[in-house]
């Protein structure tokens, strides 16, 4: 079974969902870490607040935000804003859609 696979993409907002194991806040790093290798990104920046991790990654000269709520145990990468990045969530939609590991 795939380690990370699609929940649900949402063009217009830009924002795909993903299916993802449990993490809870403090084991999300290494987790968030595995799914950056796994797509050959980079991480340019984290945050972390009480509940959400928002990591800001480069993902071949894109920039997205990988965000993580540990609560719901949810996981979805958003680009900076709806007008940008509409490749690059398309092509990682279908990745997502096969599944990753």
């Amino acid at each position: 079974m795939a380690m990370f696979s699609l929940r649900e993409f949402d063009a217009e907002a830009g924002r795909i969902i993903l299916v993802n194991p449990s993490f809870d806040f403090d084991s999300y790093p290494p987790l968030g870490q595995r799914l950056v290798s796994i797509l050959s990104a980079s991480i340019v920046d984290k945050q972390s607040d009480a509940d959400l991790h928002s990591w800001l990654i480069d993902f071949e000269g894109c920039q997205l935000f990988l965000r993580a709520e540990h609560y719901s145990e949810t996981m979805w990468i958003e680009a900076l804003s709806p007008q940008q990045g509409h490749e690059e969530l398309q092509y990682l939609t279908k990745l997502f859609a096969i599944g990753i590991s």
